[in-house]
């Protein structure tokens, strides 16, 4: 088969069964769609919630970036090619596949290893730590990006090789190029240490002098918590999301490495296509755990997403708010109160209890007889598609009695 000019050859068949082949390509199509939406939502929210990012949350988006450019880049040539059982393009698209993938993939593990560094600066020594800045926080993203573009580089300027992957549908570094070419050892010497070890040892030790640090305080802290001091549960909140995404992370990541240097310091030939071939899935995983962790268990972001679903919801159901002549700015419940999902305020009036907090109405007056053995106590009545409950607002927790108030 004749690819790229006319004296060019580059002919890749797969390695593995037809069966496993279509196995991949499925679960690859499940992986890319899931990966575009969960960081496609992170990235939306992200500038929906733009002014209010934190530093540290710089680093969450550069890697929802860094993901969904490894499923962009990679995905739509991995697919088609794993379901036609060969590689179905030319030899300089497979360089740019190899390229993209050493890129994205060397980017998210840099981007992970520095954001372990700012967690363990913030805990362990805050006197400096709470001095990180946005300009701090951008200067780090363009040098993970630089790190990571030195050794996706390499290998275009002959500091190692890229070529096809041992199980044929897919592009990457030769590890078999170690065997003829000291170059190419010295380069995977340096990717695998620089790379893999030091990020590696890096998380674990920033995470491990972090967990001593909260273990030894959190009695402490206990004591003297304050209302001054909310900005120290952030800070806990993001370690814990980190140390879950840099878990999932590194056990995507470790096969492929593991296989990589069984190939490239032992006998390529001893090491299974199949090997590679789970390897390579595990590792195009890891642009899953990103979005996934982000959007369901951290509340900064869940709170924007839910309250831009809730107002499309009220949208499509019709909740619609109107201003009579006589008061204006009262909102007047119909029908649609219990299908609307959105979140309303009470005051413990029966003629303003369905006020809308989206809604500029002014405070309702009446006398004294009119509210006579009625509670004074705010409450914040919860609507959920059908179901609804009513708590008082000193109840709830300080992120959300200031969106409510």
């Amino acid at each position: 088969m004749k690819m790229g000019n006319a004296s060019e050859t580059f002919l890749l068949i797969s390695t593995i069964s037809k069966n496993n082949d279509f196995l991949m390509g499925t679960i690859y199509t499940i992986f890319g769609v899931l990966s575009m939406l969960g960081n496609g939502i992170l990235l939306f929210v992200a500038y929906r919630k733009k002014s209010s990012l934190k530093p540290a949350e710089f680093f969450v988006v550069n890697l929802a970036i860094s993901d969904l450019g490894m499923t962009l880049t990679l995905f739509p040539l991995a697919i088609p090619s794993a379901y036609a059982h060969m590689w179905l393009f030319n030899k300089m698209v497979c360089m740019v596949y190899a390229f993209c993938g050493v890129l994205f993939g060397l980017c998210s593990l840099t981007n992970l290893t520095v954001l372990s560094c700012v967690c363990w600066f913030k805990v362990c020594c805050p006197n400096y730590g709470n001095k990180f800045s946005y300009t701090h926080a951008c200067t780090l993203v363009a040098g993970v990006w630089c790190y990571a573009g030195v050794f996706a580089v390499g290998p275009l300027v002959g500091w190692g090789e890229y070529g096809a992957e041992p199980y044929g549908t897919a592009c990457c570094i030769n590890w078999h190029a170690p065997s003829y070419s000291s170059a190419a050892m010295s380069y995977i010497t340096c990717l695998f240490f620089f790379c893999y070890i030091v990020p590696c040892t890096v998380i674990f030790l920033s995470y491990t002098f972090i967990l001593l640090t909260v273990r030894g305080s959190r009695q402490a802290v206990q004591q003297h918590m304050s209302p001054q001091n909310k900005i120290t549960n952030a800070h806990a909140l993001i370690i814990k999301l980190s140390i879950a995404v840099c878990i999932g992370f590194l056990t995507a990541w470790s096969p492929y490495a593991i296989v990589s240097m069984w190939a490239a310091y032992g006998n390529p030939a001893t090491v299974p296509a199949m090997a590679f071939a789970l390897a390579a899935m595990f590792a195009k995983s890891s642009t899953l755990y990103n979005p996934f962790v982000y959007l369901v268990f951290k509340p900064n972001f869940r709170k924007f997403l839910c309250r831009d679903v809730a107002n499309c919801r009220s949208t499509v159901c019709g909740c619609l708010c109107q201003h009579s002549s006589t008061q204006k700015g009262t909102c007047m419940e119909s029908h649609h109160k219990e299908e609307c999902n959105c979140t309303r305020l009470s005051n413990g009036l029966t003629e303003n209890h369905g006020t809308c907090r989206h809604c500029p109405c002014p405070e309702v007056t009446g006398t004294k007889e009119n509210i006579t053995g009625y509670s004074h106590q705010q409450t914040a009545r919860i609507l959920k598609g059908s179901l609804h409950s009513e708590v008082a607002v000193s109840q709830l927790s300080s992120e959300l009695q200031s969106d409510f108030l």
